[in-house]
């Protein structure tokens, strides 16, 4: 799996200008169809969210980063692990700033960058610095020659091809479902976290409960 060029208008002009809405349809379904088949069938054989979720489970902090849609990815990532770990926060620009997460790199902490093309600069510049400094990487990706690929302990290299003019997240969201699941079930104090979190759900009334 090699780097992806293309922009999204390119995209546009290939995939998706000047056809109709039935002929489209049809064609990112049957693309996403083959794509999450290829997703499958890589989670399968590979052992890469594994050595990942050891990686994160292990670690004292744990930071989720991303930029432009890859933030997205990565916010999901943060709330799933956040249910039952502690010690995980997402580097938004905002509450937590990447200078702050590379000012206090501590034996143990861990980054976690999500960087799919087209690649963020502020990405690829942060994570880079946060490697030089003495931190450990684990980067969500969509090719073995993305930027970050050759300094991450553990890469996880997930397709995201679509008809569509935006490159798809079927595959992406597939990969960080099962490092999310495999995190927390080796987490030795998940499901008390979950516990208290519930408890506390319920006493806060967060939830319109079912009838």
């Amino acid at each position: 799996m090699t780097t992806k060029r293309s922009t999204p208008s390119e995209r546009f002009d290939r995939n998706v200008q000047r056809r109709s809405a039935q002929v489209l349809k049809q064609r990112v379904l049957e693309q996403q169809r083959t794509e999450f088949g290829k997703a499958l069938a890589w989670a399968a054989e590979q052992d890469a969210i594994e050595r990942a979720a050891a990686l994160i489970v292990s670690a004292r902090r744990r930071y989720l980063l991303g930029h432009g849609k890859s933030l997205g990815f990565a916010s999901l990532l943060a709330a799933d692990l956040s249910a039952g770990l502690s010690g995980v926060h997402l580097v938004d620009g905002a509450a937590l700033r990447p200078l702050d997460v590379l000012s206090d790199i501590r034996q143990g902490d861990l980054l976690v960058a999500v960087c799919m093309a087209r690649y963020r600069r502020e990405t690829i510049d942060v994570a880079s610095a946060y490697v030089r400094h003495g931190g450990q990487l684990v980067l969500v990706t969509d090719a073995e020659d993305a930027p970050l690929a050759e300094t991450a302990a553990v890469r996880i290299v997930i397709g995201t091809d679509s008809a569509s003019y935006a490159n798809s997240p079927t595959s992406v969201v597939l990969a960080l479902h099962l490092l999310a699941t495999l995190t927390i079930a080796s987490s030795k104090g998940a499901g008390r976290r979950l516990r208290e979190r519930d408890a506390l759900a319920a006493e806060l009334d967060l939830y319109q409960e079912e009838p």
